[in-house]
């Protein structure tokens, strides 16, 4: 741990090495975090109260402790700090992916193990808010989906639970069909969120790739597989949003070039669509498809792409489920709960230091060099997604509406902002991705998640 401060004093005292940017950018962020967390903790008792949030500004309790997984989770992070960068630049591009993607998966696995097999992973989606709960209830899709609606308000006896009111109709769909093939309960629906959410860092790998980006892909990959997110990709339905959204992207990035064949961007346009009817705040992932497009200067895959979700939009639509009105009862839902008591003079600079907590020092230390002026005006890919990623987060907390758990709700943006690691200086990568293993290895044992 010294040897890595040492290297990044030294780096930062080189002239015009841009090092003492990341060092600030990183440093920024951290008091950023530190103050979130101190904040409630000086605060009066009834303040603190409304915060809702145990160890605020993540979602859970203080607890130190360890588990099953504690040892796996630091064998994973030496692993990708000591071979990660060598091998993400010369392995070839799929065995590549194959690997990124399994390391996510062990990464993110082991951290759930932290608190347990029952507590960390099997137990989380069966909770009594959560989706599971309601599919034993759902003997007819078709019915369910029309009477949807009606109950997304609270206080009513047949209200539905706090999560499912909370989004579309798209997830308990999902998690129903999961019931139906014999995948039932909450170890096989934790093990799809895993399957699915860690494949986002493949998605993004591709889509930088399908834009020219390759050398940057390669740079990220190291960082997206030992992302601090993956504390809340294991066992999080926001986490299959995050997979879903990230291989539409890829997807329509696929589709831009010219042997790019229209299918692709219609299957891009119905992963587009069914994101939209899994979470409403997932129409933000717009953005980083415009990121796309003006990468990639062509509007070739834009019609097949909103065909596709077209198609989704009017499958739920004809079945009984009308967006905007779910929209609107779930924003009076929303005002129902702990959110009208939580403070939004808190929230809305908390957020930003959860998000922090999820993409890691690393990203805050490149971000200056991803979002600065040169490279924005390249129309760099890799830095059009970061920004893109990023607006969708501004845009969300100006909203109120995700007022504390963003940590895991944002889980479909962060993932694009994460890519901004591609522009750390390699002679530094070793170090950064210590400070993110670090970082979430601290999280992970001494607060007790919610997710």
């Amino acid at each position: 741990m010294v040897g890595i401060v040492q290297d990044l004093i030294v780096a930062a005292s080189r002239p015009r090495s841009g090092i003492r940017g990341d060092i600030i950018g990183a440093g920024s962020a951290a008091v950023l975090v530190v103050a979130a967390f101190l904040v409630p903790r000086i605060a009066s008792e009834q303040w603190r109260r409304s915060l809702y949030a145990g160890a605020a500004p993540l979602f859970g309790n203080w607890l130190p402790h360890i588990g099953p997984g504690s040892f796996p989770a630091i064998a994973v992070a030496i692993a990708v700090v000591m071979y990660g960068p060598a091998l993400t630049a010369r392995l070839p591009w799929r065995r590549l992916l194959a690997l990124a993607w399994l390391t996510a998966m062990v990464w993110a696995f082991s951290l759930a193990l932290v608190d347990g097999w029952q507590r960390g992973f099997t137990g989380r989606l069966t909770d009594s808010n959560e989706y599971l709960h309601e599919v034993g209830g759902v003997t007819d899709i078709p019915a369910m989906l029309r009477g949807f609606s009606s109950r997304i308000l609270d206080f009513q006896p047949d209200s539905w639970t706090t999560h499912v009111s909370g989004h579309p109709p798209g997830a308990l769909v999902f998690f129903v069909l999961l019931d139906r093939v014999g995948l039932s309960g909450g170890a096989w629906a934790g093990t799809a969120c895993l399957l699915i959410g860690c494949s986002a860092a493949v998605a993004v790998a591709v889509t930088l790739r399908a834009l020219d980006a390759e050398d940057r892909a390669r740079a990220a990959l190291p960082f997206l597989a030992l992302a601090p997110a993956a504390l809340w990709l294991a066992v999080s339905a926001d986490a299959m949003f995050a997979g879903v959204t990230a291989w539409a992207v890829a997807l329509f990035a696929l589709a831009t070039r010219p042997a790019g064949r229209p299918i692709l961007a219609v299957t891009a346009g119905l992963l587009f669509g069914f994101g939209v009817f899994l979470s409403y705040g997932l129409v933000l992932i717009a953005l980083p498809a415009v990121a796309v497009l003006i990468a990639a200067r062509t509007l070739r895959p834009l019609l097949p792409a909103l065909g596709g979700a077209l198609l989704v939009a009017l499958t739920f639509t004809s079945a009984g489920f009308w967006w905007l009105d779910g929209y609107h009862l779930v924003v009076q839902r929303y005002y129902q709960g702990i959110a009208s008591e939580r403070p939004f003079a808190y929230w809305w600079w908390g957020n930003l230091a959860a998000t922090v907590c999820a993409v890691g020092l690393a990203t805050a230390a490149a971000a200056h060099r991803a979002l600065s002026r040169t490279t924005l005006r390249a129309l760099d890919p890799t830095a059009l997604l970061v920004l893109a990623g990023l607006c969708a987060i501004l845009v969300a907390d100006a909203s109120g509406l995700s007022k504390a758990e963003t940590e895991r709700i944002w889980l479909p943006f962060d993932i694009w902002v994460l890519t901004a690691t591609a522009f750390l200086p390699k002679s530094t990568g070793r170090a950064w991705l210590t400070v993110q293993a670090l970082g979430t290895l601290l999280i992970a044992h001494t607060i007790l998640t919610n997710w």
